[in-house]
């Protein structure tokens, strides 16, 4: 057997075009390019607003059954998916999230798609990449600046400090931040206060960003941030401390879309990039919506597993971008099935047909919840070398029961070639006009009851249980006019429960909300449940560890 390349060797090897080249293949002029470098470029604001008038193309979802250590690769098959669209002639552009360097230095590495369906160049779009992180956490941490400042001058609103609901954030896994006391020392460094740090990709910035549709939508919605209330419990806005025309200064790069290219030199837009577990888990509505305008396809995806990813980009990114989505992937792996039937992690080499059959219980309960917005859906099983005949054809049989079909997909070791069926799946879903998009809940349902309607109807939970303070919060943002926000649930990514250990498909299960937050200027309301932390931590063994510079200067550990 030929040695098998890794996913940087692959990368490595890639044959990349001039950044120039790929946006003349959407028609972008170069003028209207802003190169970082030779691969990457921003695409400036004035060639996105001129593309209004144009028709869109078709929406393609790619999200997953809950992810385990067995791997998925829903971003390997979102990549893979529009080179194989491209591949038999559909102009296709592929639409992902930023890395963020927690979860690089963390446990999962780099997030660029995998073997050779990739988007590149890898190792720039898991560190730095243009910056857009880095803009984001500033100008988090300005109007947190602002804040403490406002009220070490005199504090004009009259904010409670005791009530201060912004903190800070870093783009960086750090348990000893998530609670702190800050402004100690004396009177020269203001009041003492309880404080702390959340992850970039948590912050309320990140949302905003991912959310607007241009710079006078961006500043607005950063003036309706929330940061804090007064003695009267009465809000107050970033607004009413001017700090909402110095953020969107910070943010005025960030704003434009990435465009790279992937290992086949089809387009790919990559950006914004929050978390699906503790946001909403979806790249920017802005490169979105060009995508549509410059492309027949537009494949997305939304992350972790649908119970979070996929709810969320139905419920909050297409609900407020008014966007309705053609066809929905939901990326399953052999491997993934059997842990998911009780089978250890040292143990999925061997053929398990049994585990396969009573792991398929997961994806039945995806396959089933999407439905459920209207979209038509079909399996992607994502091979692995060690998946036997009969164990996909168990698979693909379990989903015929579901009226739906499994594809398998060989893009990891074929690129376009091995997701060709895939591509046409999706073509034949898309064009077939099945697609009647609705979001799970109404507006004007009540905040409690668009919680409880996700939890019973995603998650089969048989209650959500929640303090009466948390009620009593939910109730007067209602009555200070927020009721019609929609909820985005923070939970574990793992299972369909608040129980990261609880795999399958669990029911009657109880959904323990700890913690509500009022994201005013994302538009929406942030449900904290069970032990989900919007700070991470390292694990003991952090990838860190092993990401170095090799001697000819390279980068080792970063995949």
């Amino acid at each position: 057997m030929a040695d098998v390349k890794s996913d940087i060797e692959i990368a490595r090897a890639a044959k990349k075009k001039p950044i120039g080249e790929i946006g003349a293949k959407l028609g972008i002029p170069s003028e209207h390019l802003i190169p970082y470098g030779h691969d990457k470029a921003k695409i400036d604001a004035a060639f996105i607003a001129a593309q209004k008038g144009r028709r869109n193309g078709k929406l393609i979802l790619v999200t997953a059954i809950n992810p385990t250590p067995a791997g998925e690769g829903k971003t390997t098959t979102t990549v893979g998916l529009g080179d194989g669209l491209n591949r038999i002639g559909r102009k296709a552009i592929t639409c992902i999230r930023e890395a963020s360097l927690g979860p690089c230095f963390g446990v999962k590495g780099g997030a660029a798609g995998g073997g050779y369906a990739q988007v590149v160049p890898m190792e720039d779009m898991n560190l730095h990449f243009t910056g857009d992180f880095h803009a984001i956490t500033s100008a988090h941490n300005l109007l947190s600046a602002l804040i403490d400042n406002h009220i070490y001058w005199g504090n004009e609103q009259n904010i409670d400090i005791r009530r201060i609901a912004w903190r800070r954030v870093m783009d960086m896994n750090d348990r000893a931040l998530r609670h702190i006391v800050g402004s100690l020392g004396g009177v020269a460094n203001g009041y003492p206060r309880e404080t702390g740090f959340d992850i970039t990709v948590a912050s309320e910035v990140m949302a905003i960003l991912c959310l607007s549709v241009d710079l006078k939508d961006l500043e607005k919605r950063l003036g309706n941030i929330i940061i804090g209330y007064r003695r009267d419990k009465s809000p107050v806005f970033a607004r009413d401390i001017k700090a909402d025309g110095a953020m969107t200064v910070l943010l005025k790069d960030a704003m434009q879309p990435n465009l790279v290219q992937t290992l086949e030199n089809n387009p790919a837009f990559v950006h914004g990039g929050p978390f699906a577990n503790i946001a909403h888990g979806c790249n920017s509505v802005i490169a979105t919506t060009t995508a549509l305008k410059l492309a027949d396809y537009v494949v997305t995806e939304a992350g972790f597993g649908a119970d979070l990813g996929a709810e969320k980009f139905f419920d909050i990114k297409c609900r407020k971008a008014g966007l309705k989505p053609d066809a929905a992937v939901i990326v399953a792996t052999v491997r993934a099935m059997k842990m998911n039937g009780g089978v250890k992690k040292d143990d999925l080499g061997r053929e398990n047909i049994e585990a396969v059959n009573k792991g398929c219980a997961n994806l039945g309960r995806h396959v089933q919840n999407v439905k459920k917005f209207g979209v038509p859906v079909v399996v992607a099983i994502n091979h692995f070398t060690t998946d036997t005949d009969a164990e996909i054809q168990a698979v693909k049989d379990y989903v015929a029961t579901l009226g739906a079909e499994a594809v398998l997909c060989k893009h990891w070791a074929e690129g376009s070639a091995g997701i060709e069926e895939l591509a046409h799946k999706v073509v034949e879903l898309a064009e077939s006009g099945l697609a009647q998009f609705s979001p799970l809940y109404p507006d004007e349902m009540s905040l409690f009851e668009k919680i409880d309607t996700i939890a019973r109807e995603i998650y089969h939970a048989s209650e959500v249980t929640a303090d009466k303070s948390v009620r009593d919060q939910l109730r007067a943002w209602e009555e200070q006019g927020y009721g019609h926000l929609p909820v985005c649930m923070a939970k574990t990514q793992y299972s369909f429960s608040t129980d990261p250990n609880l795999r399958g498909a669990p029911s009657g299960h109880v959904v323990p909300v700890r913690e509500v937050r009022l994201s005013a200027g994302a538009g929406f309301v942030v449900v904290i449940t069970g032990e989900i932390m919007t700070m991470p931590g390292l694990p003991k063994s952090p990838s860190s560890e092993r990401i170095r510079l090799n001697e000819q200067g390279q980068i080792e550990g970063l995949f």
